[in-house]
């Protein structure tokens, strides 16, 4: 790995108008958790591939817990667990010695997280949670520390150097610590076969959730305007008019869908023909609309439009027969857009 640059000294003074030192800090502090991260994937081997696979034998949560800045990871990484297939809490560690141990069972997996390894409070429900029969994976950055030797398995999150120019507040080691949980939480979703449709029941108020779990039948219109082949534009007009999606479908005598009239239909006939009375809708409709089946998603019908540059869809049951219609407002009511 590159040896990091040496940050420039910080003075006690405040220096005025020094934006560039402001960027070049920033940067430093980037590539430097760039590099811890980088670190810690060449790193990942067997004893990752093992914490998975306890976690799947599981037949417990995955309590998640830590201290200070790591106790904020912990949190996080709970409900990232929780969110992508595997149920998972967070407990305080000091909590958890004044009564919240009681929330651990022996079937529950304790991923405990610790930069030095040696937190008293997390060293103090240890022993006890080892007692009940539960497992333990440890998150440090010193792989002779106490906690990693109490560990079933212990995954290494050490860095070089924190980020923080005085090499003492948790930087590069919380993010090293927060991107390792990401990892196990992935490859966990993986291993479970967690799809976009179970992301969406665990998120379901959401923009994700709207997205994911809105159907095209959730959406659309059904009180769609039909008109026969041979009706004239004026006829036309009038039903998209009463049937206010600025649209009509067009039917043959057979009841099959033969095309679509739409406002922009009756604008460029208007420009080529003029006068428009006593012309068939169907010289002037579009033929083979674009339609999409009722169980598609919505954010499918927002993707079409935007392909074929259209503002309408044509809405098919299973058997492919017109059940409704679909325009960009009605994605937009669905807050699918």
């Amino acid at each position: 790995m590159n040896q990091a640059v040496k940050p420039p000294e910080f003075s006690s003074t405040v220096r005025a108008h020094d934006d560039d030192r402001a960027v070049i800090m920033g940067r430093q502090v980037l590539e430097i958790e760039a590099a811890a991260v980088a670190a810690l994937a060449r790193r990942l081997g067997s004893e990752f591939r093992a914490a998975v696979a306890l976690i799947l034998e599981s037949r417990g949560r995955v309590v998640v817990s830590g201290i200070g800045k790591s106790g904020h990871i912990a949190r996080k990484l709970a409900a990232t667990f929780a969110s992508t297939g595997t149920p998972a809490y967070f407990v305080h560690a000091a909590e958890a010695v004044h009564g919240d141990l009681g929330m651990i069972t022996r079937d529950d997996v304790l991923i405990a997280i610790s930069n030095s390894g040696e937190n008293d409070e997390l060293m103090t429900i240890v022993p006890l949670v080892k007692r009940l029969g539960g497992k333990l994976i440890a998150i440090t950055g010193n792989e002779t520390s106490s906690l990693a030797n109490e560990a079933d398995i212990h995954l290494d999150a050490r860095v070089d150097q924190e980020a923080c120019p005085l090499n003492l507040a948790p930087t590069a080691s919380t993010t090293a610590a927060l991107a390792l949980g990401d990892a196990l939480a992935v490859a966990l979703l993986d291993a479970r076969g967690f799809s976009a449709s179970d992301f969406a029941r665990s998120h379901p108020g959401g923009v994700l959730g709207r997205k994911l779990l809105t159907h095209v039948g959730d959406a659309m219109q059904v009180d769609v305007p039909t008109l026969a082949e041979n009706v004239s534009v004026p006829v036309a007009l009038a039903a998209m008019t009463r049937g206010g999606m600025g649209m009509a479908v067009v039917l043959d005598a057979a009841g099959k869908i033969t095309g679509i009239f739409t406002d922009g239909d009756l604008r460029r006939a208007m420009e080529r023909l003029g006068d428009l009375r006593s012309t068939p809708v169907a010289e002037v409709m579009t033929r083979h609309p674009r339609s999409i089946g009722a169980r598609r998603l919505a954010v499918e019908a927002v993707e079409m439009m935007e392909a074929n540059k259209i503002n309408q869809l044509l809405v098919l049951d299973d058997a492919d027969v017109l059940c409704g219609a679909l325009n960009m407002h009605d994605l937009f009511r669905a807050k699918v857009v």
